[in-house]
């Protein structure tokens, strides 16, 4: 019966995950869907390409939301039911992947970065603002979303092994998560990457021509 619940939970996780929040405001704000231009992708950087700056700051919140709530229901469950971690760590995990593909928008989604966040944010809020600030002090110095995703994701395990046993306790199956977690946005990035090199990338707040 425990195996049910854990599983119902981890579907739950990769639904909510599944929110499109990037075409859901975009449609309600009467803006063009992010999928048809920029960068493709349904996410706040790119819904900011269209120059609409409340709507992207709402996609933020959505996928924010949406990967704190999956992680919230998940350790409400393993609380409720005595579970472990791994529960919490895989509701993640599939909350990350709703997002990257969600069953919404065909299973073609976005990077996951503010989704990763959010699950941070309920995993351990001092990992996810160590995290928020990297990607923000990158931001600021380059303009470069993409590079502030990357470098972030390349500290957070560092961050988590860094905090464990002083700021907070080291857990096996989070501690995997935030490294599977890191892994996934470095793939989801590898056409960015590309374009760094090759100096083609495009900045912050960069509009569409």
């Amino acid at each position: 019966m425990l195996w049910i619940i854990a599983l119902a939970t981890v579907v739950a996780a990769y639904g909510l995950g599944s929110l499109p929040f990037a075409v859901i405001v975009s449609r309600l704000m009467g803006l063009a869907d992010p999928r048809t231009f920029g960068s493709n992708n349904p996410g706040a950087t790119n819904v900011l390409r269209s120059g609409n700056k409340l709507a992207a700051a709402l996609t933020l919140i959505g996928d924010l939301l949406k990967g704190s709530a999956a992680v919230w229901l998940a350790q409400w469950v393993s609380h409720s039911f005595e579970l472990n971690t791994l529960v919490v760590a895989a509701s993640a995990i599939a909350a990350f992947l709703g997002h990257v593909f969600p069953f919404t928008l065909g299973f073609k989604g976005g990077k996951g970065v503010a989704t990763a966040i959010g699950i941070l944010i309920a995993i351990q809020p001092a990992l996810a603002l160590a995290c928020a600030l990297t990607w923000l002090l990158v931001a600021y110095a380059t303009r470069y979303s993409s590079l502030s995703a990357i470098i972030a994701a390349i500290l957070a395990p560092a961050y988590y092994f860094l905090g464990a046993g002083s700021l907070w306790p080291m857990d096996k199956n989070l501690a995997l998560c935030v490294g599977v977690l890191s892994l996934l946005l470095l793939w989801r990035h590898q056409a960015n990457i590309s374009r760094l090199l090759l100096g083609t990338e495009s900045r912050i707040g960069q509009k569409t021509k």
